[in-house]
Parts: C-alpha cells; structure tokens; sequence
C-alpha cells in the first residue's frame, strides 16, 4: 500500500481519518493535503496539522446556510468532527495538556450540529451502571415500515476510539441496511475517562447490559435480534460482555482479541519482558518512563504506553501492564453461547495472532473470516476497507438474525 507517511503510526492514523470518507467523515484531498505537513515521529506537527484542517472545515461550516443546504453543513461538520478527534490522538502523553478537553469539545460539538441535521437524528443517551454511566449515541433506522421492530446493533470502539467515530465505521453501513443502532462507550472510552475519570475495567458486561435494557424498552426494537459489535480492543470488550450478557443474539469481533494483555506484553522490548519476568516493577516502570522522556522513542511504542496509561487512568506502566492481563477469555470463552464472527487483518499492526486463539477457543460458535493486503484490507481493523468489511459483517449478521 502506498505509504501515507513514513512513519508506520502515522500513516495508519492518517489512513484512519482518511478511511472514513467513504461514510462522510472526510474528504481525500484535504487529508492528504493536511499530511503533507506532519514530521515524522512529531506528535505536535500531526496535532497541528489536523487541528488546523478541522479549524479551517468548521469555519466553512458555519458560513453554510443550514436552512437551505442541510447536507452540505452536515458533511462539513462531520469532517470537522472527525479531524478534532486525529488532532487529539497524540496528546495523551501529557494528561494535563488543556487540548485534550479543548479538541473533545469541539468534535462534540462539531458532530452534534452534523447529526441535528441528519433525517432522522441521533439521541444522546446516558444510562445508568455500577459506579459509571455509559453513555451512548441512539440512531433509528429510516429503512423499512418504521413500526416494525428491528434488528439492532450495539457498536463499541476500543483503545482510543470514540463512538462518534463508530457512525463513520460502520454506524452508516447498518442504517442503510435497516438496522437501529446505538454507540456508545464506558469507562477508559473517550468521553467517559473525560468527564467521569474512569479507566478501562474488566467486567464489560457493566456496560453492556444498561445498553440492552435500553434497547428492550423500545418499540421498533426486536430484542432477540441485538448484534454486538467490537472494534479493535473492542474485539475482546465484546466478546467478554457476550460472556455474561446472553440476551445478545450475535456478536461481531473486528478484530477477534483472546488476550490483551498477552498482545500488549509481545509488543515489550526484551529488556523490558526480561524485567518484567522476574517481576522488577520498579526497574520496568523506570525503564519505560526514561523511554517515553526520549525524542527519538518509536512513535507506535510511545503512544502505545501513553494512550495505556490515559484510558486505564494510571500513572505506573507495570500497573497498566497487569490490569490488561485480566482482560483474557480464558476461563470464560465457554460462557459465550451466542455465534461470533471474527475478523483476522492479514497484516495486523496489534492483534495478529488473536483471532486464531478466539476461534480455537470458540470452536463452531465463531466464523473466522481473514481479510488481506490482497483485499486492500490487511491493516487492523481492515483501515481503509469499510465497504468490504461492512459487507462481510453484515451479510454474515443477516444471516444469522433472519433465523430469529
């Protein structure tokens, strides 16, 4: 593929933003015009760059007269919206640099004037859990008789992404096919480990089953046909909810995730695995934190440790390494009743490896599907191949759900 940057992290990310033109999240031109100033391995010259950009598409929405061209403001705020979240990714190696809330606030803001102008507008949601509230984007599907309940799905990101970003993922793609959906995101997602402190827990299902309960209480909502989906780290939340929260009629791992903590652990340089094995926490935490303080760390590495330590709201590295371990299917996987099907990226930046444990562990309850660089889908999470991934899961979903 070609390169967007020659920094690995930053072509991914840049391919991220990218990827979502396809569901009006962006538009080509002005990403690649937006990369052409990014250093590589400058976390400040990508954050520049992008907040620049969705400045510059923001100002041009807000001169666009709603009354008269709904569409064109709605594009123009949702790419805004979009191009706060790159501008934020980097940041969150300093936890008390302003632009964390700033950007937040005004991608939230930015993605609510899109969505007050779509046909039929999203709902924020906040429901109630144990010691956290989920918080949640409910769209109503306008396809089909719309007071026949419908198949619904429940998206939910993963390490860093929002739920405003699952609309552009695959939230579009499950509309237009007559499903409801919702997104949404608990403690260590965006909006939570913002306005609420929280890190990433284990016991997803304190997530999941407010969600469902939600969805039961509705009408145009068929409760024996509600699909989970999971993308990226969100492969394993997903799969950890369906464990216990059996009211899910599918679940859908994009990218299928056994252990987090046994991918993250692969990812340590072998000094810091050897420190780790005779478990010196004080020489590991040591050692990262020397690491992180050097110009010429590898971006992917850095940000990495960073984002980990943000979204599980840690300072100690060893800390955030141990509370990731216990994100595993082992011991529960035998819970899961439900089919699953699992995506594999051939080329697989994070994860690789994972979907296979999750298909031996899951047997003839999951769908293993592999999607390659031969399919221009081979990077985590099949970046850049919305439209080829969307139709896989979906297809693969309405099968399943018809059966209901």
């Amino acid at each position: 593929m070609l390169q967007l940057s020659p920094d690995h992290s930053f072509h991914y990310e840049i391919l991220r933003t990218l990827a979502h033109a396809r569901y009006y999240g962006a538009d080509v031109g002005e990403v690649l015009q937006a990369a052409q100033g990014i250093e590589p391995g400058d976390f400040e010259s990508f954050s520049k760059a992008f907040d620049a950009l969705a400045t510059r598409v923001y100002n041009q929405a807000e001169k666009i007269d709603q009354s008269r061209y709904p569409v064109s403001a709605r594009d123009a705020y949702f790419r805004a919206s979009n191009y706060f979240r790159a501008a934020d990714f980097y940041l969150h190696g300093k936890p008390e640099d302003p632009r964390i809330d700033e950007l937040w606030t005004k991608q939230t803001d930015a993605f609510d004037k899109a969505n007050a102008l779509l046909s039929s507008p999203g709902q924020r949601v906040t429901l109630k859990s144990d010691g956290f509230d989920v918080v949640g984007i409910y769209y109503q599907t306008q396809v089909g008789d719309p007071a026949a309940p419908k198949a619904t799905l429940i998206l939910g990101n993963g390490y860093d992404g929002a739920q405003e970003e699952m609309l552009h993922v695959c939230g579009f793609a499950a509309l237009e096919r007559g499903y409801n959906v919702i997104a949404y995101e608990g403690p260590g997602q965006p909006t939570v480990r913002r306005q609420q402190c929280k890190g990433f827990i284990t016991e997803w299902e304190k997530v999941i089953t407010p969600v469902v309960d939600f969805l039961e209480g509705r009408p145009e909502v068929d409760s024996k046909r509600i699909g989970l989906m999971g993308y990226s780290m969100g492969g394993w939340l997903c799969l950890r909810a369906a464990a216990f929260e059996h009211r899910i009629a599918a679940a859908i791992a994009v990218d299928g995730v056994y252990s987090v903590g046994q991918a993250y652990s692969n990812m340590l340089p072998p000094p810091w695995a050897a420190l780790r094995e005779k478990g010196d926490t004080r020489g590991l935490d040591a050692a990262v934190r020397g690491f992180l303080g050097n110009p010429k760390a590898p971006t992917g590495l850095q940000w990495g440790i960073e984002q980990g330590l943000w979204s599980f709201n840690l300072t100690s590295p060893s800390k955030y390494l141990d509370e990731s371990d216990l994100m595993t299917l082992e011991g529960i996987s035998d819970r899961i009743q439900c089919p699953v099907w699992v995506g594999e990226a051939g080329e697989d930046e994070f994860f690789r490896g994972q979907p296979e444990k999750v298909k031996d562990a899951l047997g003839d309850r999951a769908t293993l599907v592999k999607l390659g660089m031969e399919d221009a889908a081979g990077h985590h999470c099949h970046v850049g191949a919305a439209v080829l991934m969307n139709q896989v899961v979906f297809d693969w979903f309405e099968d399943i759900v018809s059966k209901k």
